[in-house]
């Protein structure tokens, strides 16, 4: 119980880092005791560099493991593990998440290939739909069947005609289900939706909260934005950077503002990178990508981006470190 309960309890590993509105956050004095300093590394330590965002996919060709019926979107080439490996390899990332990715739906056939062919270097998430009868069930079977390998159970509210049973009890029961088994929450959502996922995260204060790919700052209002802005108060929240959106696209805006935000609100220690693996990615590519990310956190020291590129996903989600 034990590993368990500590997996569940976030690690909020600040790294000095102004919370947006003036809020201090601060961690029990129980688990001072009972993990590492909350300092960043000296700038001659080396964290391990940890990709926490991308998806593997077989392809259309390859009838092991066929897309769901229900797959939103169905991607034609494939993007193995066997690839991931060289790359990972090529671009100097230790360790890596595969993100369970939605064409599978609630197969995870395939991500248990991923988890066999990459062995200790690859965890993965999983996706659970709580209005589907059986998710609970599954969701405790899979992580029973790969222990130590699920870190996150994702949830999708990015389309009107995809979402979870907001206000709901059968969103409560997988949240809930989730956090007994020692899971991260992971969530892939537009700003409109955030005020729906805030009561289950102040509920279950204990369990991590993962809001993906920067809570989609370009994807909504202001006013939409500042919901997601304001969970950096809440000290289970962790912020991801990935997909960025390049300034060439729709809808052509400069991120660096929002970077230097989110990193002020959340600090290094509540913060992973991830992204810049697919079908056409090569080690050189890989590596390039998590540089770009690199450029927009000049601000930062050497030492609170070497926890953003891996230091913080080592604390929470234990590949090379004790949890």
């Amino acid at each position: 119980m034990r590993g368990r309960t500590a997996r569940r309890t976030f690690l909020l590993h600040s790294v000095g880092a102004i919370v947006a509105g003036g809020f201090a956050a601060s961690r029990p004095a129980r688990l001072v005791a009972a993990h590492e300093s909350p300092h960043a590394p000296d700038q001659e330590q080396r964290l391990p560099v940890i990709d926490t965002h991308l998806h593997c996919f077989a392809g259309v060709n390859d009838s092991r493991f066929p897309y769901h019926e229900q797959a939103p979107y169905r991607p034609a080439e494939p993007a193995t593990p066997e690839q991931l490996l060289a790359c990972m390899d090529g671009a100097g990332v230790d360790h890596a998440i595969v993100v369970h990715p939605e064409p599978y739906q609630d197969d995870h056939r395939y991500l248990e290939h991923c988890l066999e062919v990459g062995g200790a270097r690859l965890k993965g998430t999983c996706l659970f739909f709580a209005d589907r009868a059986g998710s609970v069930e599954g969701l405790s079977a899979l992580v029973k069947r790969l222990p130590g390998r699920i870190i996150a159970a994702r949830v999708h509210a990015y389309a009107p005609g995809r979402l979870p049973p907001f206000g709901q009890p059968e969103l409560r029961a997988l949240w809930k289900a989730a956090a007994d088994l020692g899971l991260a929450v992971q969530l892939h959502f537009e700003p409109r939706y955030a005020p729906g996922f805030e009561p289950l995260i102040r509920e279950f204060s204990q369990t991590t909260v993962i809001v993906d790919h920067l809570g989609r700052p370009f994807q909504g209002t202001p006013e939409e934005y500042a919901v997601v802005l304001g969970w950096s108060r809440l000290p289970n929240t962790v912020m991801k950077i990935a997909a960025v959106p390049a300034p060439t696209t729709y809808p052509h805006r400069d991120i660096r503002p929002v970077m230097r935000q989110l990193t002020e609100a959340w600090g290094a220690g509540r913060m992973i990178y991830g992204g810049g693996f697919s079908a056409t990615a090569t080690p050189q590519s890989y590596r390039r990508h998590r540089e770009e990310i690199g450029e927009y956190l000049a601000h930062l020291s050497p030492p609170e981006r070497q926890m953003i590129f891996g230091g913080t996903a080592d604390r929470l989600f234990g590949f090379t470190r004790r949890l």
